[in-house]
């Protein structure tokens, strides 16, 4: 019941901290106003500024930011205990996470769907701006390189999620056209379109039997189809992504990325509802029965609550911050919500259903995530020698240190297995629960994919204007351009070159041999990107730093108070530092060496730059601080009326 207990309280503590703390900021912090036209209004074009249904946008952003990060994250952390974990969750979802996504989402708002980094060249000055692109267009680039490798590890790992998964894509542009032209209301598509999801996860592994065809069971069929299609070497997987990746980043947001997230949203959901469903029936009657004759497993925290030491493992301070990442505050998070979320949302008060309300989703799959590695689990695994391990031997059989637990397949195989034994509980078999938790892995993979790839299409069109000295719309169409070398460089802002230079930066990251690698084939290509993750977790959390320092500039310039962010903020500069730095100098995680001992020349040099640039920025920011109270920057756009496509001038929501 303890087990149950937790989940229970988890929920209930989201909810309410969605009604108070999240309502609080909307209305006294944000002031946001529902007469206020949003960007999707005053800059519809209908590729990317979309005004769309605050519920679709829910499904796009919450797909987006959530990805394998909350559980890839969650289920290494738990290696320190669970206690720590589950605190992390729930305390930096609540009061930093969701901060940070819904103020993010709102200065990008207000800044006619700009970047935060964007934002930040006005509120402090064009070096600042310059500066966190360059943080930004890494961030991407690894993320971008890296999925494409996750997602092939996936499917090699779990065969019967890829067929699904490929499915998803016809069903999301059939849903997305329907919707755009017709008008039509969401329930009846979404009914249909998880229908087809699930009935697609259950026969998706199935062979045809034709004797009159001279077809043999197991020869033919999706079975074999999905075989096929996780033998093919990473490089192809990547380059083959990559692809879609470009396609699904110039096409309208309507025709794929909105309606495929929206799905996954739905699908995603349900499938925790199982989860949770699972949890509940495995608390009050057990789990399955391990084996045979045996008894039902009661569920039981099977993790110790407080690991200081385990083998192998860094130090829980500052790792367990950048270990879970996007259960509690990721800065991904800053880039999807003021890059695609903020040009699609059609009022401006759904911005605390998606900003705030999406980390808090976010935060309680986190949570599901930490219960199934530390009690799901316990229910039974089995070892390598065939035995069943049930309770503290089953976890201890994935957790016996940092190496056994830290890889790729170890940790999104303890989530798969933990809540797998919740499903079983309900009386769902053992192939179709892991093949429902290896199309919820992979989907999220899948969606933050396409959209990083777009974020990073944005970033280089806004970079390419931050060196113009023009505006991005003006890049774009190469207005003003008088000379054959600007132009041609400029041409950066269009979308479809813009999006060439994220794919191929990425690809030729991707395509290098990953490291241990001693020469280049087709079968050690694609494991590029992971030459620079180690130093991911770091950079990701000094962006989200760095968007609290964007926030807090914002709030300051216009009276408003910012005592409640001081301490995230200062926390997410000094932590991503912190473990940059010991990872350089004293001991990588993992290993016996930092970085400078093991004459990792690229890692050092890269992630010393990165804290130097951080030092730079903060300050420029400490010099202006004190001078910019209640000084609005020029040319704000929310310090002037802004009109929308339809002609209406909205009353200001105040600055």
């Amino acid at each position: 019941m303890d087990v149950l207990l937790i989940a229970l309280l988890a929920g209930i503590g989201f909810i309410i901290a969605y009604h108070t703390y999240g309502r609080w900021l909307g209305r006294k912090i944000f002031r946001l106003s529902a007469e206020a036209v949003c960007p999707s209004e005053s800059q519809k074009d209908d590729v990317d500024y979309v005004p769309t249904k605050k519920s679709i946008v829910f499904g796009h952003h919450f797909t987006s930011i959530a990805a394998t990060g909350p559980i890839v994250g969650p289920a290494i952390a738990v290696i320190w205990g669970w206690l720590p974990a589950l605190l992390w969750v729930l305390l930096g979802s609540i009061f930093i996470g969701a901060v940070h996504d819904m103020g993010s989402l709102v200065v990008s708002l207000r800044n006619r769907g700009q970047s935060v980094g964007d934002v930040a060249g006005r509120l402090l000055n064009q070096r600042v701006r310059l500066l966190f692109f360059a943080v930004l267009f890494l961030a991407l680039s690894i993320i971008i390189a890296i999925f494409g490798l996750v997602i092939a590890a996936v499917f090699r790992q779990y065969p019967a999620a890829i067929f699904p998964c490929l499915v998803q894509i016809p069903i999301a542009i059939g849903v997305g056209i329907r919707l755009h032209r017709k008008g039509v209301d969401l329930v009846i598509p979404s009914i249909l379109a998880v229908t087809l999801m699930y009935f697609t996860v259950i026969v998706g592994d199935t062979n045809f039997n034709f004797p009159f065809l001279g077809w043999a069971a197991g020869e033919w069929g999706l079975h074999a189809l999905n075989q096929w299609f996780a033998s093919w070497p990473t490089i192809v997987w990547v380059a083959v992504l990559l692809g879609y990746s470009y396609v699904a980043s110039v096409i309208p947001v309507w025709v794929l990325l909105q309606p495929r997230d929206y799905i996954n949203a739905l699908q995603l959901i349900s499938a925790l509802t199982l989860v949770l469903v699972g949890l509940v029936v495995a608390s009050m009657i057990g789990g399955a029965p391990a084996g045979e004759g045996a008894a039902r497993q009661s569920l039981e925290l099977s993790a110790p609550m407080i690991q200081w030491n385990p083998a192998g493992a860094p130090l829980i301070v500052p790792f367990l911050f950048i270990t879970i990442a996007c259960g509690a505050i990721s800065g991904f998070h800053c880039l999807v919500s003021s890059g695609t979320s903020s040009k699609q949302l059609r009022r401006e008060t759904d911005a605390q259903f998606v900003g705030y309300g999406a980390m808090l989703t976010e935060g309680f799959l986190a949570t599901l995530v930490i219960l199934a590695c530390v009690a799901g689990l316990g229910l039974g695994v089995v070892a390598a020698d065939g035995t069943v391990l049930t309770g503290s031997e089953a976890w201890a059989s994935r957790y016996a240190s940092w190496g056994e637990a830290g890889g790729l397949a170890a940790t999104v195989g303890a989530f798969v297995d933990g809540a797998g034994n919740f499903l079983a509980a309900l009386g769902i078999p053992v192939a179709v629960a892991a093949a429902l938790m290896g199309v919820f892995v992979a989907s999220f993979a899948a969606t933050t994919l396409d959209t990083a790839t777009r974020l990073q299409r944005y970033v280089v069109q806004e970079l390419a204007a931050a060196l113009s000295g023009r505006r991005l719309g003006e890049v774009a169409s190469g207005a003003g351009s008088d000379s054959g070398a600007f132009a041609s460089f400029f041409r950066l802002g269009n979308r479809y070159t813009a999006t060439l230079v994220a794919v191929l930066v990425a690809g030729a990251l991707a395509s290098l041999p990953g490291p241990g690698a001693e020469a280049w084939t087709l079968q050690t290509a694609g494991g590029g990107g992971l030459i620079l993750w180690p130093m991911f977790g770091a950079v990701n959390q000094l962006m989200a730093g760095l968007a609290f320092l964007v926030i807090a500039f914002w709030l300051w310039r216009r009276g408003r108070p910012v005592y409640f962010i001081v301490i995230p903020l200062i926390f997410m500069l000094i932590v991503p530092a912190w473990a940059m730095l010991w990872q350089a100098f004293v001991q990588a995680p993992g290993q016996e060496t930092s970085w400078l001992q093991d004459g990792n020349w690229i890692l050092l040099s890269i992630g010393v730059a990165t804290v130097v640039l951080e030092i730079w920025m903060i300050v420029e920011a400490i010099k202006l601080f004190p001078r910019v109270k209640g000084v609005v920057e020029d040319n704000a756009p929310d310090a002037m009326p802004t009109q929308s496509a339809s002609g209406r001038v909205p009353r200001r929501a105040g600055i």
